[in-house]
């Protein structure tokens, strides 16, 4: 049975948080919004975020600017606010310019995520690959030297780029506990995602920023959220999301995001206005009002997924259950102390191998056999042949490894399903 549901009080919306939210220009406000300087539940907080300006503005749901330009003022002050924004900082009296540079919707956007994880600021890009590149470059071209320690498990996209050197970094694989003896003299930067993807190791945040000493650790918050994981409250210097998964929830906006230190925010936007990696408004408009039921969605997923897997830990033709919320996927006790519950996402081992897997995926009807995960409906994916198929063979999933993405469907309906397509 799931060890974690001693944990059952976890929610972080009975926690209060003080918030300083910023307006949509990004520049920090004082107490003028009307929300600003209140303490808010976690769950308030998803709701509110990013939107201290619309009364001022006369609306209630928040504008999509699409502006690909802007007016200028007059040259001086215009061109100021492009130096500003072009070096990655804020705009300023001469407004935003260009979309390149900066957009308000997706500012919003920012701002909620960054109040989410507790972090000063985030900086969204066109997709999670972009914020993955836009991290690297940046921690690549500031740090001591171009060396990066991965943690793997990864995400295969993730793992391929930085396999491939092709960001003029050298890579150097090893697990959560040997990442003190992994770091070198010319180590810029730490890569690890917990709960892995597929698997769903946990790794101990504090232990590797402990291990990590001087050099800033990225960590991949996708599968987990800011529901049930803070990162930065561990020392986590980056905190990564494929916004595309469950921040935007339904699978209709593409998107990366990078929450951290204002100081870090600088120089990933300077890279994302070179690189012209901005998030699109629309897709800002859609992630930021994904934030406001992020809470509900995790949770009722959650729910969902640990009934789901105590079931499937006991089906004849699963050969091992990938879960943090069962006993022995959770040796170290992170579920209650780092993370608050263990998610939505499991994975299955299948004992008949490649081969069942093929079968399996073929024959779910409620669940979709499509990569990509965190939305209001189920999918179902076989990672070696997908999503982790650039990965190298010694790290690669194995054959019989399918990824489950637990939506709002009801458990009776997906255990049925899946019941159908394993044949019990």
């Amino acid at each position: 049975m799931s060890s974690w549901r001693q944990y059952d009080e976890y929610s972080a919306s009975t926690t209060p948080i003080v918030v300083h939210l910023c307006n949509h220009t990004g520049m920090r406000t004082s107490d003028a919004g009307p929300h600003m300087g209140r303490d808010m539940t976690f769950d308030s907080l998803a709701v509110h975020a990013g939107r201290d300006d619309l009364a001022a503005l006369g609306v209630h749901a928040a504008p999509i600017d699409l502006s690909t330009t802007n007016p200028l003022p007059d040259i001086d002050s215009g061109g100021m606010s492009y130096e500003s924004m072009a070096t990655g900082g804020h705009p300023t009296d001469g407004g935003y310019v260009y979309q390149r540079l900066w957009n308000p919707t997706v500012a919003r956007f920012e701002e909620g995520l960054a109040a989410l994880e507790g972090t000063d600021e985030a900086v969204a890009f066109a997709s999670g690959m972009a914020a993955v590149t836009a991290s690297v470059l940046t921690a690549a071209s500031t740090g001591p030297g171009r060396h990066v320690v991965a943690v793997r498990p990864l995400y295969g996209g993730t793992d391929h780029i930085l396999d491939t050197g092709l960001l003029g970094t050298e890579v150097s694989y090893c697990d959560a506990h040997e990442v003190a003896s992994t770091i070198r003299p010319d180590t810029c930067l730490v890569m690890l995602e917990t709960p892995a993807n597929p698997t769903l190791e946990l790794v101990d945040l504090a232990a590797v920023v402990a291990a990590a000493g001087t050099v800033p650790v990225l960590v991949d918050n996708t599968f987990a959220t800011p529901v049930l994981q803070n990162p930065a409250a561990f020392g986590v210097a980056l905190v990564l999301h494929s916004a595309t998964k469950y921040l935007g929830g339904h699978g209709d906006a593409l998107g990366g995001v990078v929450a951290c230190s204002a100081e870090w925010a600088v120089k990933l936007r300077s890279v994302r206005a070179i690189t012209g990696a901005i998030l699109h408004p629309l897709g800002g408009y859609l992630l930021h009002r994904g934030l406001a039921t992020l809470p509900l969605r995790v949770r009722a997923a959650q729910d969902t997924a640990a009934r789901l897997a105590d079931w499937l830990a006991t089906v004849p033709a699963v050969r091992k259950t990938y879960y943090p919320g069962l006993a022995d996927c959770d040796p170290e006790g992170l579920i209650g102390s780092q993370m608050r519950g263990p998610g939505a996402m499991i994975s299955i081992d299948l004992a008949g191998g490649f081969a069942a897997a093929v079968q399996m995926t073929k024959s779910v009807q409620l669940f979709t056999h499509a990569v990509s995960l965190g939305g209001v409906d189920s999918l179902v994916q076989h990672p070696a042949a997908l999503t982790h198929r650039p990965v190298a063979p010694e790290a690669r999933p194995g054959a019989g490894i399918i990824r489950i993405s637990v939506g709002l469907e009801s458990f009776e309906d997906l255990q049925r399903d899946l019941a159908r397509a394993l044949g019990v």
